[in-house]
């Protein structure tokens, strides 16, 4: 086994669905059941904020109930052999938005589509961790003022977080993996072109071969719970 010093780590819905979390792009997935333009965009929440803070407040409840699985704890446990081992650098980059990865004890952690379990308000850019319903009248614990609470979540048109982060460390990583991403959203489908541009060994871990399977060059197939864990102690 080649020894790495540069791990850049990708994940996606497939990683926290088994701990009860729904997926957005598969069959029965979220966005099958609900209107991404209705409520997840910034002219959705300027139309109707009620029905946006509602949905989120309702995957909020969602959350509360679920608990970190294997898959996040092999990742956790691989950041500490990693670091401990003396290697160069290591980054998780998630485009979930749940808390399952820090259940779990992930640190070198990025959200790049923002987190759940905090709040934003959209007049004064004051960012709070927050458990409670937003709701139009709660006022800003900054600014006081109401009307301006939004999840800290990015919504369709909106940049997506870190991305200065995200690619310097893909220019100078030598394994990138992808675990429980579809490949069909942008700028993140593309993190394995870029990876590869740089010399980068590459590792997919899905259910089921995904659009951009083919530019990976190792394949583990299965749900995230079995092959992360398998993967993780292959690494040796």
């Amino acid at each position: 086994m080649a020894r790495y010093e540069n791990i850049v780590i990708l994940t996606g819905a497939g990683v926290s669905a088994e701990s009860g979390l729904g997926t957005f792009r598969e069959e029965g997935g979220l966005w099958a059941k609900f209107d991404p333009m209705k409520l997840a965009t910034p002219e959705a929440f300027a139309a109707d904020p009620e029905t946006v803070l509602g949905f989120y407040n309702a995957r909020r409840a969602n959350l509360s109930d679920a608990k970190a699985n294997a898959a996040h704890f092999a990742l956790s446990a691989l950041e500490q052999d990693w670091m401990m081992d003396g290697r160069s650098d290591f980054l998780l980059v998630t485009q979930n938005i749940d808390d399952l990865h820090e259940q779990a004890g992930s640190a070198s952690l990025l959200h790049m589509h923002g987190e759940l379990l905090k709040t934003r308000c959209s007049q004064c850019d004051h960012l709070f961790f927050d458990r409670e319903d937003m709701a139009i009248e709660r006022p800003c614990p900054a600014c006081t003022k109401a009307g301006g609470l939004r999840p800290h979540v990015v919504w369709f048109g909106e940049m997506p977080l870190g991305l200065d982060q995200i690619y310097q460390r893909l220019d100078r990583c030598d394994l990138f993996v992808a675990i429980g991403t579809s490949g069909t959203v942008y700028p993140a489908a593309g993190f394995v072109s870029e990876a590869r541009r740089n010399g980068a060994h590459t590792v997919e871990l899905t259910l089921e071969p995904g659009e951009i399977s083919g530019l990976f060059e190792e394949h583990h197939y299965g749900p995230a719970t079995e092959t992360v864990p398998y993967w993780v102690r292959g690494l040796g």
